[in-house]
């Protein structure tokens, strides 16, 4: 199956550079991608479009690599694998890539070999479970839903008190846990589909 997605993925996703990050290409969907055959269990490909949280955080890493350089660092819902790109072309000394959707991992490693980058994948859902052993958790786009923001919340105020550094990037969703955040960045972003334009999207830490 991996390799099916692989084949499909190179042959209809064309690569394009990333909107404000020209030095990062991934395969992206286009209208004629036909990317919905690789939705799973009616779950969308998500990981096909760059989100604009995700954009915002790998902005922010470009402009502040100290915040990963030399770090063991977990992308968390990676999607695309555009934010552990982005950490590793920082100099992070060890990047996992984890996310529910096993084609989302095809597609992050695909798009880490694109920019010459290595990263790990993990298919799995640590939000029940106790902190990882890494330094940095990057969290982007995982607000969307009410259910699924609560657990979020939750796993990364466990990872916070295990001293594990936590950044988010948002476009300001209905269910961001603002209260329980601190603003250190906002960025203009490309959003896409209906009303796509250049939105502000912020990047947050743990309060």
């Amino acid at each position: 199956m991996a390799r099916d997605a692989a084949a499909y993925i190179k042959k209809h996703l064309p690569v394009r550079a990333v909107p404000h990050l020209d030095h990062i290409r991934l395969h992206l969907a286009v209208p004629q991608s036909g990317v919905w055959r690789l939705a799973r269990n009616d779950i969308p490909p998500y990981w096909a479009w760059t989100w604009p949280g995700g954009l915002a955080l790998a902005r922010h890493l470009a402009a502040n690599p100290g915040l990963v350089a030399g770090r063991v660092i977990l992308d968390l819902g990676a999607g695309s694998g555009l934010v552990a790109i982005g950490a590793a072309l920082c100099g992070a000394s060890r990047i996992i890539a984890c996310d529910t959707d096993p084609t989302a991992l095809v597609a992050a490693s695909l798009n880490a070999e694109l920019n010459n980058v290595s990263i790990e994948t993990l298919n799995a859902d640590l939000l029940a479970g106790p902190p990882p052993e890494v330094q940095t958790i990057l969290v982007g786009d995982l607000f969307y839903d009410a259910g699924l923001a609560r657990a979020v919340l939750l796993f990364l105020v466990r990872c916070r008190e295990a001293g594990i550094d936590v950044l988010i990037g948002d476009i300001g969703r209905a269910d961001l846990p603002r209260e329980d955040l601190v603003e250190l960045a906002a960025y203009p972003v490309s959003e896409f589909g209906e009303g796509a334009g250049e939105r502000m999207a912020g990047v947050f830490g743990l309060g």
